[in-house]
């Protein structure tokens, strides 16, 4: 008899789960072993892998340190940064154009591509190769296929920046299996959990992006109870201003223009960034560059340091007095803060936030690696390698959809826990309407015209009824990951069309940052004109039903008086609808109701004398 095949079934496990920090500056990955979180290192023994990919003459993608070191040898062939490009148009990025040794091209304003030695890339597949040399050091460390990952993203990313990461990762073989906010993993990693309850500020300045979140815990549940931030604002900005100074100090001293150079700029921005890095520990230090046999040196103290990047550190702040306001609490009653990113070593943004919460915030972990650890975490979370512990996000802006007169219906609000679903019923405006055009938004705005259009779809094929007689049904939903899926049916035939809300481009951050301040700055005229909207669409339904009623029966047998009455009210509604005053415009369709109380009155006796007839009783 041959041997009976062997199976080990303790061996058979769930593949494994990632954390990956795919930052601006630096990416890391991390797993879960027995003893908590761990960042994987590189072939070369280092955590941090410069999110740089570069192709040489060779023809060969270099990612990494060695794409890093390509930096000044063949700028215009290497690509860094290119979180900030993720999900956006060419029009967006038009201020970091003469900063980018490499070419940005675009067929439309949709897409934006990059061209590295004659070759074109979109963001989402260079920042692949970045996910697949991360995953490829995972399989080296862990000696085991690696397919799925859970990715931090920042909390501001809008829907079209998310997809991008989402795209990404499949690109690079992976499963995105959660996208997670950073400053929300950075929470898991520093062990919040072990707290019964409190208030928590994670505040997170990395190299391209900044973010401010405000976390309640309560018996292990991680709850976001609000979140702001800038997608356009980081290390990478303090960069920029030490080398546009530098670029004119060289340029006076000189006498020549070094800028045009990408070889000369990037060697100029390595010892801006060495000089940046030693303020963090040193009082003074000396900014040195040498180009061409020529040298230029430079002492930089940190109370110049300070006053050259004081506006930068101040532009954080108001977006975290936002976060406080929207989260409902008080300075007072936020427990602990968290620091997170590589920039938070700078001894002017610790002193700004202790300043402005009042307390000490924690640094006790690498804040370059914080975020990948809580990424890991979630990971086990997600594997069922960590037990009780639940992670609620929030959505940044909110959600609804067009209505009649222009206004909007905000079904998710701002802030809402995700995942999250919400359910509306809205009827038709027009006389046997077949068609209804579902017009998504998102925004903060009373009218649709001032939010951002997500998506527009049709549902087609609707049972004519009188105005106002349809029931259809709309339905938001988003998942884990904040991707939005929208249907509507007609709750009288059951047909139902829906859409999954896709990216939508060409949307500057300045914009979706805006779209806060700009509804706080106009709720009082956005209030006063959508008042007039609805006013002006309540007007137009009652006259139209008045002449709708005008060719029945009872309108013929009504007085000449009555008949001038109502003619008189209707032709002042209409006169009135075009003030822009809504109190006028609703005192003038209260003036036709009561004008037409005794045809109403007729109406309705002729409807059930017809009813009736021929019932017995």
């Amino acid at each position: 008899m041959s041997d009976l095949l062997q199976i080990d079934f303790s061996s058979v496990q769930e593949p494994r789960i990632v954390g990956i920090d795919l930052g601006t500056t630096n990416s890391l990955v991390a797993f879960m072993d027995l003893t908590g979180p761990r960042i994987i290192p590189g072939p070369d023994g280092g955590n941090l892998v410069p999110s740089v990919v570069s192709r040489p003459a060779s023809g060969e993608l270099v990612v990494g340190n060695a794409a890093r070191d390509l930096l000044t040898s063949v700028p215009e062939r290497t690509a860094y940064s290119v979180k900030r490009l993720m999900g956006r148009g060419a029009a967006d990025v038009q201020e970091e154009l003469r900063l980018f040794p490499f070419r940005i091209t675009s067929d439309s304003d949709s897409v934006i591509h990059l061209e590295l030695g004659g070759k074109v890339f979109t963001p989402p597949e260079l920042s692949a190769f970045m996910l697949r040399q991360l995953k490829q050091n995972a399989e080296s460390y862990l000696g085991e296929s690696v397919s799925r990952a859970v990715i931090t993203v920042p909390a501001y990313f809008n829907d079209a920046q998310r997809q991008a990461t989402r795209d990404a990762g499949r690109i690079a073989g992976l499963e995105v299996v959660r996208l997670v906010n950073e400053p929300t993993a950075a929470a898991l990693a520093y062990g919040l959990d072990k707290r019964k309850q409190g208030v928590v500020a994670v505040y997170d300045l990395g190299g391209g992006t900044f973010d401010i979140s405000i976390l309640r815990l309560h018996d292990g549940i991680f709850e976001v109870l609000a979140t702001n931030g800038d997608t356009h604002l980081g290390g990478d900005d303090i960069d920029n201003r030490l080398l546009r100074i530098a670029l004119e100090d060289i340029q006076s001293e000189w006498g020549e223009d070094v800028s045009t150079s990408a070889e000369a700029v990037q060697l100029l921005r390595r010892a801006v960034i060495q000089a940046k890095e030693s303020l963090s520990f040193a009082p003074a230090t000396t900014l040195e560059f040498e180009y061409h046999g020529r040298h230029y040196r430079r002492e930089l103290g940190r109370d110049l340091f300070d006053k050259l990047i004081a506006d930068i550190v101040d532009r954080t702040l108001g977006p975290c007095r936002t976060c406080i306001r929207d989260a409902g609490v008080k300075v007072e009653e936020i427990d602990e803060v968290v620091l997170v990113g590589g920039s938070t070593r700078i001894p002017l943004v610790r002193n700004a936030v202790e300043a402005l919460f009042r307390a000490r915030p924690h640094t006790e972990l690498n804040p370059d690696e914080v975020v990948a650890l809580g990424a890991a975490i979630q990971a086990g979370i997600l594997s069922g390698k960590v037990d009780n512990q639940l992670l609620l996000d929030v959505t940044p802006l909110s959600l609804g959809i067009e209505t009649m007169g222009g206004g909007v219906t905000r079904l998710i609000q701002r802030n809402s826990t995700i995942p999250a679903s919400a359910t509306e019923v809205f009827t038709t405006a027009v006389e046997g309407q077949k068609n209804v055009l579902i017009h998504v938004l998102q925004g903060e705005r009373e009218l649709a015209r001032d939010c951002r259009s997500l998506a527009r779809f049709d549902l087609k094929d609707l049972e004519p009824t009188p105005a106002g007689m349809a029931r259809i049904e709309v339905r938001f939903l988003i998942d884990a990951n904040g991707i939005l899926n929208v249907t509507a049916r007609d709750m009288r035939t059951g047909r139902e069309q829906g859409v999954e809300v896709k990216p939508s481009y060409g949307l500057t951050d300045e914009q979706v940052e805006a779209m806060i301040r700009e509804s706080l700055e106009m709720a009082e005229a956005d209030f006063k004109e959508r008042q007039v909207r609805e006013a002006q669409v309540e007007a137009d339904r009652i006259r139209l039903a008045v002449e709708k009623a005008k060719q029945s029966e009872a309108y013929a047998a009504l007085s000449g008086e009555e008949k001038q009455r109502i003619e008189a009210a209707a032709a002042a509604l209409a006169n009135t609808c075009h003030s822009g005053d809504h109190l006028a415009i609703r005192a003038a369709i209260e003036a036709l109701d009561r004008a037409t109380m005794s045809l109403a009155g007729k109406m309705m006796d002729t409807a059930v004398s017809a009813a009736l007839r021929g019932t017995k009783i």
